[in-house]
């Protein structure tokens, strides 16, 4: 019996689950206009589809200080509760209607406040319409859940504020902690004192690392900074020989720690050349606790459904390989054990045994 053809509907149906998607990487462009034009700021163009485009070129220049600059226009957009409030529940929606079922979405309070709302309002307003838009994903019929990571930006000196934000609220939508920002030059061991707090508290955290830096910033997420994931971990592969593990890599599998891989932006980023080769690929077939991800579906101009299908098209995925890492992802989020196998047994295995 021949294997059935995964075309683009097929894939959209299929229950995903995305751990590494950034809320200001991910508003819809026709938003960011109408948003912009309220608050009097400035685009490159107040075309929808243009600005989408233009979203694209620029953060495809293959350098990552330029790709994170793209977002001046849409955290422009998010200094107001109006603001967040919207593109909250909007993200959620549009994650719905592409098929996921389990999402986790970062952002950094602190980027958010140049409107006047405290920190402890940024995040309330985000939990708002997120709660707003999942309300409405389930009324609909297509449920999503969704979590929440605040990140501290690791170029400033707040993360530990932040970390102590994410305990405050980890009862309330907040699932866990990221560091974002410029990896090269800016080590994670510098924000220790966020992570010890974290520990102590017992609230988990994921940290981007094997991105723009190398091995070194792996190690020093995991082995001095104690994280659960790593973000991207791309450069991973350069402690890979012949097939042949070095420590760090061998700690990274044998220890099941997820790897948050999100193949377009690499592209873009100038970490990986091509879907086909790009070491997603490799890792899986390694063993390796792999993740499909997004980062920034604008920026992008990307979604898990696009994701999937360029690596079925690209680089031969099958529909086993897609629910291998959906189910990775389940397995690695930062909910509770007994929520993450309710997800894969009632939602996950079932949506693609359909499919098979």
């Amino acid at each position: 019996m021949s294997a059935p053809r995964i075309d683009t509907d097929t894939l959209r149906r299929l229950p995903k689950a995305v751990l590494h998607d950034h809320l200001d990487g991910g508003l819809r462009p026709a938003t960011v206009v109408e948003l912009a034009a309220a608050v009097g700021h400035t685009l490159p163009t107040t075309d929808p589809d243009e600005l989408a485009a233009w979203y694209f070129d620029a953060a495809g220049s293959g350098d990552l200080v330029r790709y994170i600059a793209t977002f001046e226009h849409t955290l422009a957009v998010m200094q107001s509760r109006e603001g967040l409030l919207r593109t909250a529940e909007e993200y959620v929606l549009d994650l719905a209607a592409d098929g996921v079922v389990y999402a986790e979405v970062r952002y950094a309070p602190e980027l958010m406040l140049t409107g006047g709302l405290t920190l402890s309002e940024v995040v309330e307003s985000v939990q708002e319409g997120l709660a707003a838009g999942m309300q409405k994903a389930a009324a609909a019929g297509t449920p999503v859940r969704v979590g929440t990571l605040l990140c501290g930006m690791r170029m400033f000196d707040r993360t530990r504020e932040i970390a102590g934000l994410a305990v405050t609220y980890r009862d309330a939508g907040v699932v866990g902690f990221d560091i974002a920002g410029a990896e090269d030059g800016f080590p994670a061991a510098d924000h220790l004192a966020a992570f010890e707090h974290l520990r102590g508290e017992s609230v988990p955290f994921t940290i981007h690392a094997g991105e723009a830096h190398g091995l070194t910033s792996i190690h020093q997420a995991l082995q001095l900074c104690g994280a659960q994931r790593i973000g991207h971990g791309v450069r991973l592969t350069e402690d890979i020989v012949d097939g042949k593990l070095g420590r760090l890599a061998g700690w990274v599998r044998d220890r099941r720690i997820a790897l948050e891989m999100c193949p377009t932006s690499n592209l873009q980023t100038g970490c990986a050349t091509s879907i086909a080769e790009h070491p997603i690929t490799a890792l899986k077939d390694l063993g390796f606790r792999v993740t499909l991800n997004t980062d920034n579906r604008l920026v992008s101009g990307t979604t898990m459904t696009r994701e999937m299908s360029l690596l079925v098209e690209q680089a031969g995925w099958s529909l086993d390989d897609l629910r291998t890492v959906t189910v990775n992802a389940v397995k690695s989020a930062f909910i509770p054990f007994d929520e993450r196998r309710a997800l894969i047994e009632d939602v996950v295995l079932p949506g693609y045994a359909a499919a098979l």
